[in-house]
């Protein structure tokens, strides 16, 4: 449907920012939104510190097509949806994202978007579909424990996100 996925990645890095590793992450040392197991998995071996700490966009751009913008099949969904649920599938993983959008669709809720989801997806206005994924993520932030550490930029993040979703509609 959409080629979007070199546009949602760049606003997706604004998001992920550089090299990180806070204590009270469970993601641990991670650069630009990639953790160290995930860059592990990916190049099938272990990686030092200094390695991730000079992983460049280039690097990761693969990693995030077909780890998550593929598994969502967000090529599939609408300009605007795509970047919602892509984006919420990088921070919270793809079975979260994927059965949000099961649920809000009313769709089997089994992680994996395929074509029956995508056809009641199809059903939906895009505009309404970004405005609850918005709302679903929101209250699935607001329910973890570590919202007091982290929620103020999963909040921001969240509206970033839905506002950037809103104007990519076609």
């Amino acid at each position: 449907m959409n080629k979007n996925y070199d546009h949602c990645l760049e606003m997706l890095l604004e998001h992920e920012g550089g090299f990180v590793n806070h204590p009270d992450d469970p993601g641990g040392i991670t650069n630009l939104g990639v953790t160290k197991k995930v860059y592990e998995e990916w190049v099938e071996r272990e990686v030092s510190e200094q390695e991730m700490r000079d992983l460049t966009k280039e690097e990761v751009a693969p990693i995030y097509k077909r780890n998550y913008w593929d598994r969502c099949k967000c090529n599939s969904l609408d300009s605007g949806v795509d970047f919602s649920i892509f984006d919420w599938a990088v921070n919270s993983g793809t079975g979260r994202a994927a059965k949000a959008l099961q649920r809000i669709v009313g769709a089997t809720e089994d992680g994996a978007i395929g074509p029956a989801t995508l056809a009641l997806v199809s059903n939906h206005s895009p505009e309404d579909l970004i405005e609850e994924i918005y709302s679903q993520r929101q209250m699935f932030y607001e329910s973890l424990g570590t919202f007091d550490t982290f929620g103020r930029g999963w909040s921001r993040r969240n509206k970033e996100t839905m506002q950037a979703s809103l104007e990519m509609m076609d």
